[in-house]
């Protein structure tokens, strides 16, 4: 990178509307998802405290 250029930072939002059946099947993925991040944190905390 050149001396005295910019670096532009630009941040894009996006939004959508599931359906009832989407909003079904995403709180199932989350749900999912929650459980195995909460296991794998707790296994993570397990061996720093064990070794």
């Amino acid at each position: 990178m050149a001396m005295g250029s910019r670096t532009i930072k630009r941040a894009y939002r996006y939004r959508f509307y599931p359906d009832p059946e989407q909003s079904v099947q995403l709180a199932m993925t989350f749900g999912c998802v929650r459980y195995v991040y909460n296991r794998a944190l707790a296994e993570r905390s397990r061996a720093w405290r064990e070794e």
